[in-house]
């Protein structure tokens, strides 16, 4: 059984006319084999039913039993069109007037057809033979009003086509929407509509018609190669590649899609290369691919701005905040709504310790993707990092970048310890700030240098903050286990010095 929709297009293809085929008809015997009336029998019952497929195999049987009964041919077409096959239709309803030319239904019916695929010359004949031939009342009104309808579209036809050599694609394009929505399978008119499209920049549109072409011309390499070179200009190189594979699919041979093909091809290997890169965390190598793929297409901006992205995130996820901020800035130039862009860009800064920066992208960012769980957390993050800035910062206590090494950050722990050794300070004022320096210096080592606590202050929270139960506790910890911590020495703690602090100086 058939669904609703489906019965109402059923309906929408056989006309009134249909319904008084059985009694304008009744009693013709147009074969004695009894084996095909009861197909036909049969394919009626099945196609009320709403069972297409299996009413059109009995039409099938009953057409290769009698190819001279023209009931046969027509109740065929009938559930083609119920199917929205008129190619399979218009040979059946052909043949009907063949064998039967007063068959004023049949050539009703194919008269829409030729209108609808835009034949209007052949569409016109049809209804005015309709109207000569002792039609029904509700035959002769459609087949008069389709007439002037296959007039009007005439006239706006010739109107377009001058508009379109006349460069006025604006008022081609209008005239030809009105001529479409009648002859919705016109392939000539999609066309010149797809190229007014092209010419005005609304590309999206254009797609929408070559692909309705490329569907109602079974052999449209034309219409295969507009597509895939549509898409190339707006950077899809992986829609671009599949359009222009069924160009050559229609036609091996086809130079222009061959020649076309190769491009697209070796510029979809750099850009796949280059994903495959950062997803292996393979950044700078990234860089390098997306680089080459500027190189090998410089007149599509599009590939161009796609490649500038991708540079931006790859050295943002690479820490390399120096160099992603200026590529993001450039992206954001031209894409001021670039959510991916607005992120990475935020991450850079945040990576350089530019928190408002980063706040105001994410900002930004966030009124473009409400939804957007990075944007969110992101956001919160610069938040606390701002906040935190303005108290303890670690990374500025030692002197080192937030995407410093744990090799680089014990180094320049060591060179501010020796600075800031209390026994180096005699004055009882100078030896107390060196004190409150030195254990800030050594926190900060604490912190750094053990992955968890770092982790977490890169969140924009302080593991040494006593305001947190968790933080008192780590800071209570430390303090009790730092009387007898010598960051210098390979042994235990040593004399000299006085106050609380007793050093001895080993290094390596």
């Amino acid at each position: 059984m058939v669904s609703m929709s489906s019965m109402q297009h059923i309906l929408t293809y056989i006309p009134y006319a249909l319904v008084l085929i059985d009694l304008r008809y009744e009693g013709v015997n147009c074969d004695t084999d009894g084996s095909v009336e009861s197909h036909l029998a049969m394919g009626k019952k099945l196609l009320a039913a709403g069972q297409l497929a299996d009413a059109l195999s009995h039409f099938h049987a009953a057409v290769d039993g009698d190819p001279q009964n023209y009931m046969s041919f027509y109740r065929r077409a009938t559930v083609y069109l119920a199917m929205g096959k008129s190619k399979s239709a218009l040979p059946d309803l052909s043949r009907v007037i063949e064998l039967k030319p007063d068959f004023t239904s049949a050539r009703l019916q194919r008269g829409n057809l030729l209108l609808k695929q835009g034949n209007l010359d052949e569409a016109e004949s049809d209804f005015k033979r309709v109207l000569h031939s002792h039609p029904t009342a509700q035959e002769q009104t459609e087949a008069h009003g389709q007439l002037i309808r296959a007039d009007e579209i005439q006239r706006l036809l010739a109107q377009a086509q001058a508009a379109f050599s006349a460069k006025d694609y604006p008022g081609a394009a209008a005239m030809l929407d009105s001529i479409i929505e009648t002859c919705v399978w016109d392939v000539g008119s999609r066309e010149m509509r797809a190229e007014c499209f092209i010419q005005m920049g609304e590309n999206g549109k254009a797609i929408s018609d070559l692909k309705a072409t490329s569907k109602l011309r079974s052999d449209n390499t034309k219409a295969f190669l507009q597509l895939s070179i549509i898409y190339y200009h707006l950077g899809d190189h992986e829609m671009s590649l599949t359009e222009v594979r069924e160009c050559l699919k229609l036609d091996p041979d086809h130079k222009q899609c061959y020649a076309h093909y190769k491009k697209v091809k070796k510029l979809n290997k750099q850009i796949m290369s280059a994903e495959s890169l950062i997803q292996d965390e393979r950044y700078e190598e990234a860089v390098s691919k997306y680089e080459a793929v500027m190189e090998t297409e410089p007149n599509v901006p599009q590939f161009s701005q796609n490649a500038k992205e991708r540079i931006c995130h790859a050295l943002a996820q690479a820490q390399l905040p120096g160099r992603a901020i200026p590529v993001c800035s450039e992206v954001l130039e031209a894409e001021p709504e670039n959510t991916g862009a607005l992120k990475d860009r935020a991450e850079a800064y945040i990576q350089d310790e530019q928190y408002e920066e980063a706040i105001g992208d994410y900002e930004e960012a966030g009124k473009h993707s409400e939804n957007d769980r990075q944007v969110k957390e992101g956001l919160e993050r610069a938040k606390k990092l701002l906040k935190q800035s303005k108290k303890r910062d670690y990374y500025k206590i030692l002197g080192v970048k937030r995407t410093a090494q744990k090799k680089e950050i014990i180094k320049a722990y060591r060179k501010m310890a020796q600075q800031w050794h209390p026994d180096n300070f005699m004055d009882a004022a100078d030896k107390k700030k060196a004190e409150k320096r030195f254990i800030d210096i050594a926190q900060a080592k604490e912190v750094l240098t053990d992955p968890e606590m770092r982790a977490k202050f890169d969140q924009g929270e302080d593991p040494m903050d006593p305001e947190t139960q968790q933080g008192a506790h780590q800071n209570q910890h430390f303090h009790q286990g730092f009387q007898g911590f010598n960051p210098f020495s390979s042994g235990g703690g040593g004399g000299g010095g006085g106050g609380p602090f007793s050093f001895k100086f080993g290094f390596n």
